[in-house]
């Protein structure tokens, strides 16, 4: 079955970093893009970063431009997330989804915290 395992989150303080990653099993990774997402508590949940199949093409979420960096290794059926300059506001559960080929995102992992705080 489709598995998505996000690790790497933790506490950091204001203008640190942190490198999320998200292994992926039970599917053939390499045909899919994939999607980190974020939920900041009494928000919506917001997409912060889509990379293609290829990895190729990459898009991001106004909020992070420039800031966060997505990325895929097929060899190791792993999508990462490098979070630098973070702030407070970014403090928030991520997750990574993969992508249908109809665009929507129908497969998530359980979630990893990121708290910005001093």
């Amino acid at each position: 079955q489709v598995q998505l395992v996000e690790s790497g989150g933790g506490l950091v303080q204001p203008g640190g970093s942190l490198r999320l990653s998200c292994v992926a099993s039970g599917f053939t990774f390499r045909l899919f893009t994939m999607s980190w997402y974020r939920q900041a508590p009494g928000k919506e949940r917001e997409l912060v970063a889509t990379i293609s199949r290829g990895g190729g093409t990459t898009n991001y979420a106004d909020s992070v431009k420039g800031r966060f960096t997505i990325s895929r290794d097929a060899s190791k059926n792993t999508v990462n997330l490098q979070l630098n300059s973070l702030q407070p506001e970014d403090t928030a559960v991520y997750y990574c989804a993969r992508v249908d080929w109809g665009g929507r995102s129908d497969y998530w992992g359980q979630g990893t915290q990121v708290t910005v705080s001093s």
